[in-house]
């Protein structure tokens, strides 16, 4: 299954190396050059096809878990200042996606959407510690039922020149439903109450709707 984002690049790569197989086929006449392009050709048709997939996944539910948004590694967790939205200390979790992971964004926790704004930025590496702030972005805000308010937060690379949202103030969301799509290496970072209890550690690897990231620190009655 492929993200609907693909669609058009999936088509056009597909007819272009149609085109390309085919004439290298009838009209070169050197059979390692004709070979190589050919091969060339169904490789970057296969690295489209692996970028745009979507993997079809069963989300458990739960009000008291914050799920992974998206596939990649940990790469920071923090007390941070969030200077946009809430403007005091968060905990921040980034998670960090090279161009192979899947590339979909999906909600983290269900609620309602009370944010969701996009910023044109800079296009720094993923990674930089200033990329959550300047790049290219959009930063989305879920009030739910137990965390209060969580934020998320797109934020293209260099290599990304592109973020879908589909995230709308006043919407009703659902966790692991898709959100979005940043198209080539990106992150995702999450912001949220200091209360929580991050459930996952530096350099882990997280799946999409999958993973818990963090969970309602219960308190003895």
């Amino acid at each position: 299954m492929f993200h609907k984002e693909g669609q058009k690049i999936i088509l056009t790569t597909f007819f272009l190396v149609c085109i390309v197989v085919i004439l290298a086929h009838f009209y070169l006449d050197i059979p390692w050059l004709r070979l190589a392009i050919q091969i060339t050709c169904l490789i970057i048709l296969a690295l489209i096809l692996q970028f745009f997939r979507n993997p079809r996944r069963k989300v458990v539910k739960s009000f008291d878990e914050i799920l992974a948004p998206v596939d990649g590694k940990v790469v920071v967790i923090e007390e941070v200042d969030e200077k946009e939205y809430f403007k005091d200390k968060r905990v921040q979790v980034s998670i960090f996606m090279s161009p192979v992971n899947v590339h979909v964004t999906r909600y983290p926790a269900s609620g309602l959407v009370t944010y969701s704004k996009y910023h044109p930025g800079k296009y720094l590496v993923a990674w930089h510690p200033k990329s959550s702030e300047e790049n290219e972005r959009t930063t989305v805000v879920i009030k739910t039922p137990k965390f209060g308010e969580i934020l998320y937060r797109q934020v293209a690379g260099a290599l990304a020149k592109r973020i879908v949202n589909y995230a709308e103030v006043g919407q009703g969301v659902h966790q692991g439903d898709d959100c979005g799509f940043i198209k080539f290496g990106s992150r995702v970072d999450l912001f949220l109450p200091l209360d929580s209890a991050v459930t996952v550690k530096l350099n882990q690897k997280v799946v999409g709707a999958k993973t818990c990231i963090a969970a309602l620190i219960k308190k003895d009655e």
